[in-house]
């Protein structure tokens, strides 16, 4: 396995040569020059990606990082803290939102039990150290080891996964309470207060929300993360699930493959990703806009513009699952479109 320093040194720049030749190419496609915008600076991204041959016929899977969290005791939450296991049962069974969204691109999805508060679930990998992380209103998530543990783990698996023939990752999440982590990790890395990031989560009543803001202040006082140390803010106020999202960024960056962000948590993972490894940004592609209060907050931090404007705010990489359709177009567009030299068409630049 991967120590963390070999990780964050196997990600690579994007091969600058490789986009260059991939822009020629589209250029060359039978189309006026630039028509459709966005799709060539993503075939283009993905072309300057070392781990990436062809463009073509493109394996695609969902990591879906599943675990619960300390701080639903503080009353954070209102969906009972046993839905993260039955939910998970769920996607195992493929009928969850992101397992029914995911088919309809040809993604797998792979759920991983990183931390839910149950005996083991049979048929479930696991990447389980402990049931549930610590309550962050009151300590730490983690221990600093721990949160290297985690990454190194998820890490490995996407190196695993690759080797198996996956080629485009995707990340997800599932935890009941979690969003109160993401704001407290969003508000920390960002340097915002946690009135613009706090939002409503999986259906908080908004009368609740002054009250899970307080929560998102208190534990950022009670633990101090360092702004300039990504780990020490996953261990302090993060959770298993962010974490392991953030390994899953990171090892999919290291195997130079594309790694797709769902929503606002996978924001979340993704700020860390960056701060613990900058070059982690240039294999990112952003799904959708989330409907959570901070979304637009990280996303100018990570200087991501999303793809899709949906108003969902559903999670477990459901916005992820939506956003590979959209990889495969442009991948379809660079692989299988005419060339202008053999259509007889003559196109002024």
């Amino acid at each position: 396995m991967w120590t963390l320093q070999q990780l964050t040194a196997a990600i690579a720049p994007l091969d600058a040569q490789k986009m260059q030749q991939a822009a020629r190419h589209i250029d060359g496609l039978v189309k006026p020059t630039r028509s459709l915008g966005r799709l060539e600076e993503l075939a283009i991204q993905i072309a300057g990606m070392p781990g990436i041959a062809e463009l073509d016929g493109l394996r695609k899977e969902i990591i879906v990082m599943c675990a619960d969290h300390g701080v639903y005791a503080e009353g954070v939450a209102i969906s009972p803290r046993e839905v993260t296991r039955l939910q998970a049962l769920n996607m195992q069974q493929g009928v969850t939102g992101v397992c029914v969204l995911a088919r309809s691109s040809g993604t797998s999805v792979l759920p991983v039990d990183i931390g839910i508060d149950c005996d083991p679930i049979p048929g479930m990998l696991s990447l389980k150290i402990a049931r549930g992380c610590g309550n962050i209103a009151r300590g730490p998530a983690m221990s600093r080891g721990e949160a290297e543990q985690l990454l190194l783990k998820s890490a490995s698996l996407v190196r695993e996964r690759a080797a198996q023939g996956i080629a485009v990752f995707g990340v997800g999440e599932l935890g009941i309470a979690n969003t109160t982590p993401a704001s407290a990790i969003i508000s920390v890395l960002t340097g915002s207060d946690p009135r613009d990031v706090v939002g409503p989560g999986a259906n908080l009543p908004l009368q609740q929300l002054r009250h899970k803001e307080s929560v998102v202040r208190q534990v950022i006082e009670v633990n101090q993360p360092d702004a300039g140390d990504g780990v020490d803010v996953l261990a302090k106020v993060g959770g298993f699930d962010l974490t392991g999202m953030t390994g899953v960024i990171l090892g999919a960056a290291a195997c130079g493959l594309p790694v797709v962000l769902d929503g606002f948590l996978s924001y979340a993972a993704a700020l860390a990703a960056c701060q613990i490894a900058p070059c982690v940004k240039s294999y990112c592609i952003p799904s959708h806009f989330s409907a959570e209060r901070g979304a637009k907050l990280a996303l100018d931090a990570l200087g991501m513009a999303p793809f899709l404007y949906l108003e969902m705010r559903l999670g477990e990489g459901s916005g992820a699952a939506l956003a590979m359709s959209v990889i495969d177009a442009a991948c379809a567009m660079y692989s299988q479109m005419g060339m202008l030299s053999h259509s007889g068409i003559d196109l002024p630049a």
